[in-house]
């Protein structure tokens, strides 16, 4: 469906949707054939109709082929989701082969039975059929479908038909109306994609619009409303939807008492206040012709309205499962779980998907990852008019199985192709539960959702991206849960760290103090996240020259770790390892306990490999950080070997440009100068400045300080020399 006043004619390379006024396609019905008037099928039934179309070349460039002289015994059949513009296309392909070649036009409205057989008769009466012979195919004495395709067959001059709006296939079939002709060319439109409907027809998809051409329709319809790229910006935000951009243009040029400009529309849509997005862009139909096929809050519901009819009632509640999350590529692992809910048991997914796709209300998306694409604008028209009852089961399925996914203690961050796909579903979720202003539990389940990804990213290296979703998640989250919610001291917990391996160090220190009073505060002097919190706080203070402030953090810590969870835990071991890295940071050497601190490398590093194993990365952790704690107590010939070991498990399990690894690199470079091992040592520094500067930028503190080894490496070689 469009909308658009036609001032203008289609032009001849087949571009769609532009419009200069305001333009609608709706439904047509025929409830009975009327033999008086029969080239009513000669006029599309579409409103006012678009003329001058964007886009769509090279489908428009074969349709036309199709309506050449000479051409016929063919059918092809234009599918897509609702409001994709595939009537706006089939009135065009009308438009040309009546007007410039030629052709007999006849335009059927076949949405439901009633419609298509009287839409079918008239076209048998255009082309010349009795009124006996019409009567007695109404009264059942004849079949019908074959007495239109005699006369077709039989027609004087070549026609095109079109079949607008077959979204339900069955019709066609089981009345035998659909069939191909030598003097006529058939196209088809539905949201039907199934090959299995359309056997022996050309298949031409229509999706969303690219983006100048979804700025130029806004344009065309509101030429005043602002600049192009502003109408580039809103033809995103509605997800260049050609029904959406022409109710969206068609409101703005309405406007009359307080025009809006495109920007204050697009600020509507993101501020959310008074009406939804969906009911601000169903806003442009009013006052025009109105129908399902012509508001976003309700085309979608005629498809899933046929698959109920077809015993697929399961198909709307898995549409609005993944209307909890993004329009972004979606892993189809997460719908891979056992158990789905009582809605929708795991035998009825696949169908229940099936039936979506098979009406394009989701597409599948080619890849290293299999996914489906399902559009954003969709997405929040269904979520709006999800039953408030059953929104809670709902939020609670989709965390569940976006935790499934989620690893809470990621070994490998976002090597994992499909958790990196994950990313923008899991801030969409928080944001659905936002508008449906759920409960605080379901706040919180999203929450966790949103730290196992953050973490997942840190560990990846993104230090950057990680930040910024911890961010995005507090803002959405600290309003309903409260900044005192220990969900929330988690997440900002995040942005401490996040910030620490961003080289930012002084603001780490000060959401990591904020937090650990906030901790103190609430949680108590010992709970898991005052613990966490001290350990973090310590890396800041380290890195600020202030390693004396930072000992008796990580002492509290330990030893509140190993009380609660014992030595060997997890979490105490990355205590412990943390510990034995302060004795190498500058100023430890005056520690009195600096020597017991080193001594016990072996102990943690052992522990760790019997807990985790090998190549886990807290092993390795614990192995660079007692190779750096014996070069800085000037033994490198010892912590060669443990340097070598570390690095090598990095490049195993992480890459060349991990972080840690280049730490590793580091403390390898700094023991084989020591050592005087010049030639190595600028090598690995080379290395070493080169990963730091892809990784974290040329003015990061690390990158500054592997510069000036480098330096003084190649300083000592050329003294040497």
């Amino acid at each position: 469906m469009t909308s658009g006043r036609n001032d203008a004619q289609a032009d001849g390379n087949g571009r769609i949707y532009q419009a200069s006024g305001d333009q609608h396609i709706v439904e047509h019905h025929h409830h009975a054939p009327d033999w008086s008037s029969p080239d009513s099928v000669r006029h599309p039934a579409v409103g006012r109709a678009p003329v001058v179309l964007r886009d769509r070349v090279g489908e428009m460039d074969r349709l036309r082929a199709a309506v050449e002289p000479g051409v016929g015994n063919r059918v092809y059949v234009l599918h897509g989701l609702g409001g994709c513009g595939k009537t706006a296309v089939a009135h065009t392909l009308f438009q040309h082969a009546t007007h410039h070649v030629g052709r007999i036009g006849l335009w059927v409205n076949a949405s439901d039975p009633a419609s298509l057989r009287a839409g079918m008769l008239a076209v048998a009466a255009d082309r010349g059929a009795t009124d006996a012979e019409l009567t007695g195919a109404r009264s059942g004495l004849r079949p019908a479908a074959d007495l239109v395709w005699h006369y077709l067959d039989r027609s004087d001059r070549p026609w095109l038909l079109v079949l607008d709006n077959a979204d339900t296939p069955a019709i066609l079939r089981d009345g035998g109306w659909l069939r191909t002709s030598p003097t006529g060319t058939v196209v088809v439109t539905t949201r039907q994609a199934a090959t299995r409907w359309w056997p022996g027809a050309e298949l031409l998809q229509f999706g969303v619009l690219p983006r100048e051409d979804a700025a130029r329709v806004l344009q065309d319809l509101a030429p005043h409303a602002g600049t192009i790229e502003e109408a580039a910006e809103v033809g995103d935000r509605l997800g260049r939807l050609p029904l959406a951009l022409t109710l969206a243009g068609g409101f703005l040029a309405h406007q009359v008492i307080d025009p809006w400009t495109l920007a204050d529309y697009r600020y509507r849509l993101d501020a959310n206040v008074g009406l939804s997005p969906i009911e601000l862009i169903d806003r442009g139909a009013e006052g025009s012709v109105t129908g399902s096929r012509h508001l976003l809050s309700r085309t979608w519901q005629l498809s899933l309205d046929a698959l109920t009819a077809q015993g697929l009632a399961e198909a709307t509640h898995l549409l609005r499962l993944l209307a909890c999350w993004a329009g972004d590529p979606l892993p189809l692992k997460l719908l891979s779980t056992a158990e789905i809910g009582r809605e929708l048991p795991p035998s009825h997914v696949e169908l229940a998907l099936r039936g979506l796709l098979d009406h394009s209300l989701t597409e599948l998306v080619p890849g290293d990852v299999r996914s489906l694409r399902t559009h954003g604008i969709l997405l929040d028209s269904v979520a709006q008019a999800t039953p408030g009852d059953q929104r809670e089961q709902l939020a609670a399925t989709a965390a569940r199985l976006l935790r499934a996914a989620l690893p809470e203690v990621p070994d490998r961050g976002m090597q994992d192709p499909a958790v990196v796909l994950l990313a923008p579903h899991v801030i969409a979720f928080l944001r659905r539960l936002v508008d449906w202003t759920a409960g605080p539990s379901a706040v919180e389940d999203a929450a966790d959702c949103t730290l196992r990804l953050v973490i997942a990213v840190h560990r990846s290296g993104d230090y950057t991206s990680a930040l910024a979703l911890a961010h995005e998640a507090l803002e959405l989250v600290t309003p309903f849960l409260g900044a005192d919610n220990a969900c929330v001291f988690r997440l900002r917990q995040r942005v401490g760290r996040a910030l620490f391996r961003l080289g930012r160090f002084e603001e780490s220190e000060t959401v990591h103090r904020e937090v650990l009073e906030g901790c103190e505060r609430v949680l108590g002097y010992d709970a898991p996240e005052t613990l966490e919190t001290c350990l973090r706080l310590s890396s800041p203070l380290v890195n600020l020259d202030r390693v004396q402030e930072s000992i008796p953090l990580v002492k509290r810590a330990v030893r509140g770790r190993t009380e609660a969870l014992g030595e060997l835990h997890p979490l105490t071991l990355i205590a412990r390892k943390s510990f034995l890295e302060l004795a190498g940071s500058p100023g430890a050497a005056a520690l009195p306990e600096r020597d017991e601190i080193v001594a016990t490398g072996p102990a943690v590093i052992a522990d760790c490999r019997s807990a985790a194993g090998e190549d886990h990365p807290m092993t390795l952790g614990a192995e660079l950080n007692y190779a750096f704690v014996l070069s800085a107590a000037g033994n490198p010939a010892e912590a060669l070997p443990h340097a070598r070991k570390a690095l090598a498990g990095y490049e195993r399990v992480f890459g060349p440009d991990y972080p840690l690894l280049l730490n590793a690199r580091q403390t390898l470079s700094i023991s084989l100068a020591a050592l005087g091992q010049q030639a190595e040592a600028i090598e690995q520094g080379e290395r070493l400045v080169e990963g730091r500067t892809r990784v974290l930028g040329p003015t990061h503190p690390w990158t500054l300080s592997a510069k000036d080894l480098l330096n003084r490496y190649r300083d000592e070689s050329s003294r040497t020399s």
